[in-house]
Parts: structure tokens; sequence; C-alpha cells
């Protein structure tokens, strides 16, 4: 793996906590096809699969994607099937899977539900992710929404905020240099378990945390290494950015911190087609005019989503930003 491969860091071994450039506005992207929300997803989609992923991934990775990232839910109830879909791969599976035909990207949880397992299982996972890609994993993690989910794998639902701070604090221990990790909290408590492989990057793989509600952005800013907007307007970001900030300095932190954003679907060029209301479409010096305004509002990375009929469509997007767009997002 080049050194370039992610900032402060040479062959085998990753330091720091900080994985995006500090002088740049970096962009990613949620994996089509992972995730089949009817929301986000493009009808061809659905026939759609892992020579798909490669695809996307292999280009994503030559293209100068900062990351690419899996969605999480181990099973949706029948009463939210018809929106959310039921089609939703294993993050750890998948990100594992992109690992070995990957280089450069980071491969993210955006957002694993770590409430639903035990923080030493998810450190098991996510460590071994980390390991087989040469130190690129950031752990995106969120509280989850779904009661049903939560009820059939013997979670708590109700405290769900209270038991995904503690998994946050649990997984920091667990994530870390030491192979035999300590832990002792209210619901958790582990000492004298050898865990290994352990992570590539020291002292351990970034953490972002998700979640757009108040307790999700105190969370972020007290526990977090970066904060995932989970679909934030670009008029509401300044608020959110700036409580961040706030109690990130009422707190005393001062480490690096990521904090991203969820851009509007794009289209580079002149679709032809309907893209939707919400849809930013045009020449790239225009779309790259827009997107800039993310920078001014605080983002150190956005998430783009690219409108497009089939794979060859998106394949030719992605290009295009990365060739037209991306070169002038800090001009």
């Amino acid at each position: 793996m080049p050194d370039t491969a992610l900032p402060g860091g040479g062959p085998g071994r990753r330091h720091g906590l900080r994985v995006l450039p500090p002088d740049r506005l970096a962009y990613g992207m949620q994996l089509p096809v992972q995730s089949q929300s009817t929301l986000y997803a493009e009808p061809w989609e659905a026939a759609a699969g892992p020579a798909e992923l490669l695809e996307i991934a292999r280009a994503a990775d030559r293209l100068g994607f900062a990351y690419l990232a899996t969605c999480d839910h181990v099973a949706v109830p029948a009463r939210l099937a018809a929106t959310m879909g039921t089609v939703w791969y294993d993050p750890v599976a998948t990100l594992a899977f992109l690992a070995a035909v990957t280089e450069r990207t980071l491969l993210m949880s955006h957002v694993a539900v770590a409430g639903l397992r035990h923080p030493l299982v998810t450190a098991k996972q996510y460590a071994t992710v980390d390991r087989l890609s040469g130190g690129r994993l950031v752990l995106g993690v969120g509280a989850g929404h779904v009661e049903e989910e939560f009820a059939a794998l013997g979670a708590d639902f109700g405290r769900r905020g209270a038991v995904l701070d503690e998994t946050i604090d649990a997984l920091k221990a667990a994530l870390g240099p030491g192979e035999f990790p300590e832990f002792h909290g209210e619901r958790f408590s582990f000492r004298g378990l050898g865990q290994a492989p352990r992570p590539v990057r020291t002292p351990r793989p970034p953490l972002w945390v998700g979640g757009s509600s108040p307790p999700a952005l105190r969370r972020a800013a007290l526990r977090g290494d970066g904060w995932l907007s989970q679909g934030d307007r670009r008029e509401q970001l300044p608020h959110q950015v700036a409580r961040l900030r706030r109690l990130r300095a009422e707190a005393g932190k001062d480490g690096p911190f990521a904090i991203g954003a969820i851009t509007e679907p794009l289209y580079v060029g002149a679709p032809g087609w309907d893209t939707g209301p919400r849809t930013l479409t045009g020449e790239p010096e225009a779309l790259a005019e827009s997107l800039r305004a993310y920078r001014a509002i605080g983002a150190d990375q956005i998430q783009v989503r690219f409108r497009c009929r089939d794979l060859p469509e998106l394949l030719d997007q992605m290009a295009g930003f990365a060739d037209a767009v991306a070169p002038h997002l800090d001009d």
C-alpha cells in the first residue's frame, strides 16, 4: 500500500486519529446497492450485486474518493419494509470484501448501530477490517431507530442513547493498542481477555458519531473523533456546526475532529431526464461553487450521491466529479 494512502502513516502502520487532509474539502460516498431504501436507491440497484459493488469500489479508489461507506440494519420490520426495503448488506462483511480490491480509500460504517452488539464483538469485527485494509477503517456509530430490531436482538431500545455512550467508551478501550484491553462500566466490563489481530492504526481507528438530534450532537462532540450528519439540509448545518464547536470548547476538547455533511443529490452536466427537484445539476464549475459552501460552513468532508439510471452512468458521474468538480472544491 502506498505511503500516500492515508495522511500520517507508511506501509503497515497508520498513526493518529486524523484521516482527512487538513487543508482541503474531502469527498466520499455511501455505497449504492448495499442499502436499498426507497428514499435514495436508484431502480437499477435492485438487480445489482457483488460485481457492481466491486466496480464502484475500484472506481472510487482510483478517482480519489476519501471513503466508501456502508449502512447497518440486521432486520427490517414489515411495517417499514415498503420504505426502507430489506436489502441491507452486512457492513463488516461488505467492507472486508472491498478491502481486498482497494488501496487508498477509507472504509467506513455510516453508521453501525453499535448498541445492537456487545462492544467486544464490534471491536473484533472492525479491528479485523482495519487489519485487512491496512489501517483504513473509520468506525461510524449511531443509536439506531428501529424498535423491533432492538427487541428481536434483546437490545434496550428505550435506553439506546445511554447504551451507545457506554459502548463508545468501551470501544475506545477495546480498539486501543493493548492486546488485553480493560473497561469497567455500568453495562459492560472486561479485563484479561486478549483480542488479536489488533488494528493497524494507532492509538486506534477513528470513531465518528452519527446523528442530528441534540443528544447525538453532544455525543459526537464529547465522545467522538468526528460527526456524521444524518441528512441535515445545508441551511441547518451552520447551527449544528456551531453547537458542536461550542460543546467541544466548553469541554476543553481540542484534538482532531472531522465534520461531515451529506450534499444534495448531484448530476454533473445536463441530465436530459428528470433528476428530481433537489438535485444539483450543471457544469462542473457551477457545482463546485455550490459545494464550496459546505467548507465555508465548517465541513471537512462531504458525502455525495449521484443520480444515475445504470452502473455505467454512475461510473461516468463519479469520473466527471473527480476530474472536473473536485479540483475546484477549494478554489
